[in-house]
């Protein structure tokens, strides 16, 4: 099989495309021929030796994201069979309940080998059926922003019919977002500094999009737009830039799903949260089973999710640069 390996980690160069054996499922895995991957931000910082999470395993194979057909089981697979289309969890290890470190260990192009790959092994409760009105391309789009927002929406948020949800950006995670919240029935607020962008929000739903470098003072703006409450929810991807903002445009006991640092490392006064009495919780994508309930949803109302580009497996490289130039909307695909 032909694959991609992280052997220098430092840029995006350090890919290189090899080959290597076809290999064989275990006892309870399954043998998937990838047909198609998708980029998270994570997959760039993890090429170029950022991810502070934790150094990638020698010789890695990139990519968290990818989805394809069963083509051979290993003793003992009962849940899937030769020819289901499945899509890969970004954790093989955490079926339910909360995160442990045994979960930690199993995340896809990082701990572990990913999916750029033609064949991957995974976890037979490391799969998921992929909606049947998903193609490949859009099914690899899942397994991390998707499931990402919907441990933000759904598990951490409560979200209900008639609440407010922030979004920030018009990354995978917060078009993930604002697909689930239109979908739930809830008003979405977004911010961008993008006007071409902005349109896009708003014709996918998002009620008003905030400027934020036209309107530094944003969260003054949701809370106008809100009429004085605040919103309930906010997909905080900021960090650290971010979050002191964040804090004053939620509601009195409002929530803030805290995903991302893209602002970079700062120091955080936490006594808005103790004032306001915010509940404030990190994640971690999410667990095969927030997987498949957000699949159900998905199929139930149709979702489509958004793919701003599809490159070639040949293109890898051209792939992650794409994602680096920060000019797309919605998801970069790897057509294997």
């Amino acid at each position: 099989m032909r694959c991609y390996v992280l052997s220098d980690p430092g840029s995006i160069d350090g890919l290189r495309l090899v080959e290597r054996p076809d290999p064989a499922p275990g006892p309870r895995q399954v043998l998937v021929r990838v047909r198609a991957t998708s980029l998270n931000y994570r997959d760039l910082i993890t090429v170029e030796g950022k991810y502070a999470r934790a150094a990638p395993k020698p010789d890695l194979i990139p990519l968290s994201d990818g989805a394809g057909e069963v083509v051979a089981l290993g003793p003992g697979v009962s849940r899937l069979k030769v020819g289901d289309r499945v899509a890969g969890c970004f954790m093989q290890k955490w079926i339910g309940g909360t995160i442990d470190e045994a979960a930690q260990a199993s995340a896809m192009g990082g701990a572990i080998d990913g999916m750029l790959t033609e064949l991957a092994v995974l976890e037979e409760d490391g799969a998921v059926v992929l909606p049947a009105h998903l193609g490949f391309e859009q099914g690899a789009t899942l397994p991390c922003a998707a499931v990402t927002a919907w441990h933000a929406l759904v598990e951490i948020g409560q979200l209900k019919a008639g609440d407010t949800v922030l979004v920030q950006g018009s990354g995978g995670v917060s078009i993930f977002a604002l697909q689930f919240a239109r979908m739930s029935g809830a008003r979405v607020i977004a911010t961008s500094s993008s006007a071409a962008k902005a349109e896009r929000l708003k014709a996918m739903g998002a009620e008003a999009v905030i400027d934020y470098k036209a309107t530094p003072d944003w969260d003054q703006e949701a809370l106008r737009l809100t009429g004085g409450r605040g919103v309930d929810l906010i997909v905080e991807v900021g960090g650290a830039g971010t979050l002191p903002r964040s804090f004053l445009a939620a509601r009195l006991g409002g929530r803030i799903a805290v995903i991302g640092l893209l602002t970079g490392p700062s120091q955080v006064d936490p006594m808005p949260i103790l004032r306001r009495n915010l509940r404030v919780q990190g994640l971690y994508v999410g667990s095969k089973q927030m997987f498949e309930a957000m699949n159900r949803a998905i199929a139930a109302n149709g979702l489509e999710p958004v793919i701003d580009k599809v490159f070639r497996f040949a293109e890898a490289k051209d792939a992650y640069r794409h994602l680096k130039g920060q000019g797309h909307f919605g998801k970069i695909i790897i057509a294997h």
